[in-house]
């Protein structure tokens, strides 16, 4: 390197002690593989052109089931302050997660009857994308985001945020400032917790008294049934069904009152919770009608996670396969997006430059730099145009309908679409 540059070497972050392969909520030990994906690079430490020749550090990428609690988690290999301190995503590149987020802030001030007197959270409230509609409003807000990066554009549009981490500490020292949330959110960072008891005890701690928490997380059962094994990676460190974290939140004295299950991610639910001791929010039969269905489809028993790991196999030989015979066919192939899930699909699968050119990314932050382990070039998505593919793949497949739009020029050369999960299809 240079003596001007400052960009820091690849060297590996700190490691954090497994705590000898026991369950992260009940301690019980961790014998049993849900899948077992190989090596892989953190999926969101994308490499600078002058660290092109540097080792990156790689970490086994092994999801276990519990035997007792029936959680599904990764070790910590890495500190969270390493992976989120300064982070790449950006949510309101997705134009259809700020849509979501709007159409969110309707229905809770319209259920819950918010206003100038109410107050709302948001853990890992990212760059203010569903934050700043609850300020539109009139409502007042606090963001509280570990990434500093991220939380400066949350700033920049008038979202106040705190720069933390979320604990039973953080919470005490923001009730004491701000006072307790009539609404507190977490959307999709319940799978990035590695002390989940401490997150989820200081949710209890920080909700006002009559406070309801909802929250939004990929949902397992689909995870399983759709196959997206993409989705594990190393900055998700769980992965819930119902019944397990229905059993996390009694624990810790929250009660889950409501759920629904959205389209988003793939298949997430949103869990609705209240302090267990409130009983002016009566729990709905949505809740036991989706424990129930869990439960006979056998996610209180360990069968139900056997055999994953083969299916997993048998999708990646299938995505080779196809690869393989459109480059023997001399056909070009770019990707669309850069997320984590599009990281692990790559690594797991040894996908590189030798079957994509390139992939392109909306987020500038991205752009110029190249996929980790992979070393995939990221590029603006006008290269699209320019490249004229005879296949885009689609990284992001949760978000195919919105790239399909945003990119549907490509028919103008008889370019396709190819999404990888829950298996290849082209169109």
């Amino acid at each position: 390197m240079q003596p001007h540059d400052t960009t820091p070497p690849l060297s590996p972050p700190p490691r954090v002690r497994a705590r000898s392969f026991e369950c992260r909520f009940c301690s019980a030990p961790l014998k049993t593989t849900f899948v077992d994906l190989g090596m892989s690079p953190l999926c969101q430490t994308h490499i600078r052109p002058e660290q092109l020749h540097e080792m990156e550090p790689f970490y086994p990428l092994h999801a276990y089931v519990c035997d007792r609690c029936f959680l599904v988690q990764l070790q910590e290999f890495v500190a969270p302050e390493h992976i989120f301190t300064e982070y790449a995503y950006f949510s309101s590149y997705s134009a259809s997660w700020v849509e979501h987020a709007r159409r969110y802030t309707d229905l809770m001030i319209d259920r819950f009857s918010l206003g100038p007197h109410s107050t709302v959270m948001e853990i890992a409230s990212n760059d203010g994308y569903l934050l700043q509609h609850f300020v539109a409003r009139g409502i007042p807000v606090l963001g509280i985001e570990p990434a500093a990066n991220v939380a400066q554009a949350a700033i920049a549009k008038g979202v106040p945020t705190t720069v933390q981490f979320f604990g039973r500490k953080t919470a005490a020292a923001i009730a004491a400032a701000h006072g307790r949330p009539d609404l507190l959110i977490g959307n999709n960072v319940l799978a990035h917790v590695p002390d989940i008891n401490d997150f989820v005890g200081g949710m209890k701690d920080l909700l006002a008294p009559h406070g309801v928490i909802t929250m939004e997380f990929p949902h397992l059962q689909r995870l399983i049934v759709e196959n997206q094994f993409d989705t594990i990676y190393h900055e998700h460190f769980s992965y819930f069904s119902f019944v397990t974290v229905e059993r996390i939140f009694a624990y810790h004295g929250i009660t889950l009152f409501d759920v629904e299950e959205l389209p988003t991610h793939g298949g997430s639910l949103r869990i609705y919770g209240r302090h267990a001791e409130n009983p002016a929010l009566p729990v709905t039969d949505r809740v036991g009608a989706l424990r129930q269905r869990e439960i006979d489809d056998g996610f209180l028993t360990l069968d139900r996670y056997l055999g994953f790991d083969a299916q997993v196999k048998d999708t990646k030989r299938k995505l080779l396969s196809f690869l393989i015979d459109a480059k023997n066919r001399g056909k070009k192939i770019v990707g669309y997006g850069a997320p984590g899930k599009g990281n692990t699909l790559l690594n797991y699968c040894g996908i590189r430059t030798d079957f994509l050119d390139f992939t392109v990314d909306a987020n500038p932050y991205k752009q110029g730099k190249y996929t980790p382990g992979t070393r995939i070039p990221i590029l603006a998505p006008e290269a699209i145009r320019e490249a004229k593919p005879d296949y885009v793949l689609i990284l992001p497949w949760n978000l195919k309908d919105e790239i399909c739009q945003q990119a549907a020029y490509i028919k103008e050369w008889g370019g396709q679409f190819v999404v990888p999960i829950p298996e290849v299809r082209v169109f």
